[in-house]
């Protein structure tokens, strides 16, 4: 039976996948199939994107919104981290940490078994399948496992974590041996997954293309090439399909921006009190949520937001209705029951860092010169996509749209499954060894744009989403504000 084996590169962007800093992925993707049109979704941050990649959803119709949002069924007035203890929390008081069946829950009912490990933050990883203690597969990550007793059974057979260090390589090199020693030898999951931390880590503390964004590229892609010969060696090569992906790629901050303190100074007082706004940071974006709810405070907001020479894009949820310069959340995916009033991304800019990567932003967090994302920018919502095995193509490069909502679908399609109702991914058929050539199949641009008078200003945004049949994928937002 063909297998599928995921391996994500946190934070990767397609610029670094160099035969200089990234030999082993660069000859895998010369073999098989490059993706040259990829998308994360919006916002361009982890968990979000984890959570696409095993629902085929956008954040909508997942309902995780971000990194940091507000539920509320969990807490109505303060914004919570999508990391495992509030994550496990949510589970317990509401029953439901994702709105749709991720790939572990499908796979379930085939009898078939999903299995990930991953050595980034614990939301993510346990967003992979947080239903595993019942339902069975697992994930393992640092500090926890799902089912929760198998922590322990993987600290006695291979030994405590490492502690996390930049580059995060020794943490890594023992989630590879837990993939080669046990979970692909003795588990034998239709569906196993691996999430490097890397770059992400080492580039939000020193930057895109800084001297330890660049070591722990070359490190991460060492281990990459760990797996791969354990796959040759193994025999496994022959019947298991890899697609090599990441969550979202970056941007560096050109200047930190304290959302929350403006808003305050503004006169938005905290959610809860009368007229208040609930804030949840993002990096590259900002989340926000009328608490009590009351329109007139979303207008309020959404006015004084468009004043500001940071405010880049706003998208407003079905509830909000229309309000001059603003777009519907639905547009770029992000309605839903956990939609957020507003979102903002951050103005981004072309301009290059020091080490010649593309993308600058205003960010909620870190400082000047450090890596970002989570904004509607270019650099920031194209990562990298490739595919190798039995069931791809060789050496084509595909630019048809893709994302990471078509991770799901695809893998299904690999497996032989049917598809899941609601899904928003595609199956990459133009990827496929039986499917069409990538040139018949047919895609669109489509540019939306609105604009509103502030003052003796104008601020206008624009947001191109391209589409192949039913499938959107967020392109590039951007805005202005200038004069009439």
């Amino acid at each position: 039976m063909t297998k599928v084996l995921i391996v994500v590169f946190d934070g990767l962007q397609p610029a670094q996948v160099t035969e200089r800093l990234m030999p082993n992925l660069a000859a895998f993707a010369a073999a098989g199939v490059t993706f040259s049109n990829h998308h994360a979704v919006y916002p361009s941050v982890t968990r979000a994107n984890a959570s696409s990649m095993v629902t085929g959803r956008h954040p909508g119709g997942h309902g995780i919104a971000a990194n940091t949002l507000l539920v509320p069924e969990y807490d109505p007035n303060n914004p919570m981290p999508a990391l495992e203890p509030q994550l496990e929390q949510l589970a317990q008081k509401t029953g439901q940490v994702l709105l749709a069946p991720t790939l572990a829950e499908v796979l379930s009912r085939h009898g078939q078994e999903y299995v990930a490990i991953g050595v980034g933050t614990s939301g993510n990883a346990y967003l992979h399948n947080p239903r595993a203690g019942t339902l069975g597969g697992a994930t393992m990550h640092p500090d926890f496992a799902l089912p929760r007793p198998l922590h322990e059974d993987i600290v006695a057979r291979f030994g405590p974590w490492p502690a996390e260090s930049r580059p995060n390589t020794p943490r890594m090199a023992h989630a590879v041996s837990i993939l080669t020693e046990y979970i692909l030898p003795e588990r034998d999951p239709s569906v196993a997954l691996i999430w490097s931390s890397e770059p992400d880590k080492s580039q939000h503390d020193a930057g895109v293309g800084s001297e330890l964004s660049d070591a722990a590229v070359v490190e991460a892609d060492a281990q990459f090439g760990k797996v791969l010969r354990w796959l040759e060696d193994s025999g496994r090569g022959a019947e298991t399909n890899v697609m090599v992906v990441s969550d979202h790629g970056y941007s560096t901050i050109a200047e930190t921006v304290s959302v929350e303190t403006l808003a305050r100074e503004a006169g938005f007082p905290p959610g809860g009190e009368p007229g208040g706004v609930v804030v949840a940071n993002n990096g590259g974006a900002v989340l926000l949520y009328s608490s009590p709810w009351s329109r007139e405070t979303v207008v309020n907001l959404v006015e004084w937001l468009m004043t500001q020479p940071w405010c880049g894009n706003l998208t407003v949820s079905e509830r909000v209705g229309c309000i001059p310069g603003t777009l519907p959340a639905a547009l770029v995916g992000n309605e839903g029951p956990r939609a957020p009033d507003v979102a903002m991304s951050f103005r981004w800019s072309p301009d290059s860092n020091p080490s010649g990567y593309v993308g600058s932003i205003s960010s909620t967090g870190g400082v000047p010169g450090q890596g970002q994302h989570g904004s509607m920018g270019h650099s920031e919502l194209h990562n990298i996509l490739f595919a190798g095995g039995p069931d791809f193509k060789d050496s084509v490069v595909v630019d048809v749209p893709s994302g990471n909502i078509d991770l799901a679908p695809t893998v299904l399609s690999l497996l032989g499954l049917p598809p899941v109702e609601g899904t928003e991914g595609r199956v990459l058929d133009e990827a496929l060894s039986t499917g069409q050539d990538s040139a018949q199949v047919e895609w669109f641009s489509d540019l939306h744009g609105t604009d509103c008078p502030v003052g003796e200003m104008v601020y206008r945004q624009q947001i191109r989403l391209l589409r192949v049949g039913h499938t959107v994928y967020v392109d590039e937002g951007s805005s202005s504000l200038g004069p009439r």
